[in-house]
Order: structure tokens, then sequence, then C-alpha cells
């Protein structure tokens, strides 16, 4: 039975953020302090993601594990009250998300998602060094240096070669045009 009344239960469903959390404030304030330059939430992208990193070509989602329905966590536990409702929505949460990755990925983006788990403060600078060393290897990865193959050439004289040299080696190489033929 749910502890809280009708009216209470509203207030703090109500008070729940979809933008500027804890988690995604943690991401946003790593990657700037290291250099890298972000979007928020772009418009035009599906899923508005909450970080775009165009330079990457990569989309960051930041997930809560409740809302998402991290497996393994022990933050994602579905309520005792109202259970029904709580599995849809999470399942539905998790078929979005996964459509809204094929569609990015099928314009051509990246797509890495942050669990907020993973943030916690034993483990978030591994979880930040990791999401560093991911967009770097994409950027790596997508704008591959092209290499240019000299083709080999013949070295070059400091002098000309002797003609005595040739006549030697090419009897054929004093007569003239009309007595080759």
């Amino acid at each position: 039975m749910d502890k809280l009344t009708p009216q209470q239960r509203h207030k703090t469903m109500a008070s729940i953020r979809s933008k500027d959390t804890k988690p995604e404030m943690v991401v946003r304030r790593w990657l700037w302090g290291h250099g890298y330059r972000y979007r928020l939430n772009h418009p035009r992208l599906p899923g508005h993601p909450d970080l775009v990193l165009r330079k990457y070509r990569t989309c960051i989602f930041v997930n809560g594990c409740f809302w998402h329905g991290h497996e393994g966590c022990q933050s994602y536990t579905i309520p005792k009250t109202n259970t029904d409702f709580w599995v849809n929505k999470i399942t539905r949460n998790r078929e979005r998300d996964a459509r809204v990755q094929r569609e990015l990925a099928a314009m051509g983006w990246h797509s890495i998602t942050v669990w907020e788990c993973e943030l916690k403060p034993k483990n978030r600078e591994k979880t930040m060094e990791s999401l560093a060393f991911t967009l770097n290897k994409i950027f790596l990865q997508d704008h591959n240096a092209k290499r240019y193959i000299i083709p080999e050439q013949q070295p070059m004289m400091a002098a000309e070669p002797n003609p005595r040299n040739e006549v030697k080696n090419n009897p054929q190489a004093h007569l003239t045009k009309e007595e080759e033929v």
C-alpha cells in the first residue's frame, strides 16, 4: 500500500525533471572541463539526446536506472504498488530508447548511454575516462587520415651517365633512327 496520499504522490512525481538532472550535470561538467564541447537536447535529432557532440557525431544519453530499466542494477526495482503500470511504462521506455538509437545509427550518429549508477563517486572517474576514450576512438575512426603512397621513382643522379658505358652495354645505343630500321 502506498504511504502517500494521491495528492502527495502527484506532487512528488511532478517534481521529477527530465533535463538538468544531477547525473547529467556530472557528465556535462566533466566533459566541459576536459575540453569537449556539446549542445543540449538537440531538437532535430530523434529522442532529443541529453548531449550532442557534433565533432564526434555522437549523442550521449544519461539515463536513470529506474526510469530506463537498467538490468542488474540495485536502483532498478519495480514498485510493489501499481506493478502493471510500472512494468508497462519501463518496457515502453526501453523500446523507445532502442528505436531512437536505431534511428540515430541510420542517420550516421553514434549513441552512448551513461547510466546513473555508473556515476556514483566510486565509479565516476573510471566511467568518465572510458567515455573520453570512446569519444576519441570514434573521432579517429571517423576522421581516418588518408595515407598517400608516393610511387617509387628512380633515384636522382648527381651527374649525367657516361655515354661510353651505354655504348658498351647496349650495342645499338649509338645507332641513329635510320640505321635501326
